[in-house]
């Protein structure tokens, strides 16, 4: 093999086993969704013979699953939203040289990631149902005289998702700031710019590529997100995600559920892009 024949193959050979993996566990279901969400509905079976438009049509037709996409966008959102402003001062103090009981922080930060979602979930149902320990303190406190709402509504799933998600968008900020110099924010400083601008002006815009990072990740595992909806929103606050799951398993419409699921992925997948092309030019505008 010449030189320059394996200056190309050797990385494509280091490469063939996550090209595998990617094409046989991510491409090949999502052609299976596609190829299934134009299969006519069955009659006493998943699927019947031929091809249809139905599907989508019913889909694009139906004001109830449009409205529950919208729901889902939003709820993504709002979880992201938050989680980015909980999550960046605490990535900023992780990322600080000076910080103290670091290995105590980190073990914080990533406990929630070693109990399982559906226990995290239903620890949120003991804390907010009606008689759940908020409720419970604040009555007897004689705070309040009836339970607050803070369960089967878009209040607790975001309450929850943020609790879930919130190591997801930690990770990658701390990751970029810690990949700041801190000179450049010293020279801003040393040439007459506050502590908030040379944060804005310098600071901010190198650690966008994390919080771009730490947003798409929150952001689309909240889309998908089936356990913590379906265990606090109930049947009042129905995603997406949760619809896709009855469709398939309990109705068992396999190519209605394929492409609830498939509208789904390209609704998220267009703001996702959307997101990535906003920010990446705000990063550029903002850039010293």
């Amino acid at each position: 093999m010449t030189p320059g024949r394996a200056r190309w193959t050797g990385p494509w050979l280091l490469l063939l086993p996550a090209l595998l993996l990617l094409g046989i566990f991510l491409v090949i279901p999502y052609l299976n969704i596609a190829v299934m969400s134009f299969r006519t509905p069955g009659q006493g079976t998943p699927y019947g013979e031929g091809f249809t438009l139905s599907n989508y049509l019913r889909f694009l037709g139906d004001g109830f699953y449009l409205m529950q996409v919208a729901s889902t966008l939003w709820i993504g959102a709002l979880t992201t939203a938050i989680c980015l402003v909980v999550g960046f001062p605490v990535a900023w103090q992780l990322s600080r040289p000076s910080m103290r009981f670091r290995g105590l922080a980190y073990g914080l930060v990533l406990a929630p990631l070693l109990v399982g979602i559906v226990i995290r979930s239903y620890g949120w149902t003991i804390l907010l149902g009606n008689a759940g320990l908020i409720n419970r303190t604040l009555t007897g406190l004689g705070l309040i005289e009836t339970p607050l709402p803070l369960m089967y509504n878009t209040l607790g799933i975001v309450i929850a998702l943020v609790h879930v998600f919130l190591p997801f968008m930690i990770l990658p900020v701390m990751a970029a700031i810690q990949g700041v110099d801190p000179s450049l924010e010293a020279a801003a400083r040393s040439l007459g710019a506050s502590r908030a601008t040379a944060f804005r002006r310098v600071t901010l815009p190198l650690s966008m590529p994390g919080i771009q990072a730490g947003c798409i990740l929150v952001f689309v595992l909240s889309l998908s997100a089936y356990v913590t909806p379906s265990l606090i929103g109930g049947m009042r606050v129905r995603t997406m995600a949760v619809t896709v799951v009855d469709a398939l398993i309990d109705t068992f419409q396999w190519p209605w559920g394929s492409a609830l699921a498939l509208a789904l992925s390209v609704t998220g997948a267009a703001c996702v892009l959307l997101f990535a092309r906003a920010t990446r030019m705000k990063w550029k505008m903002a850039r010293p």
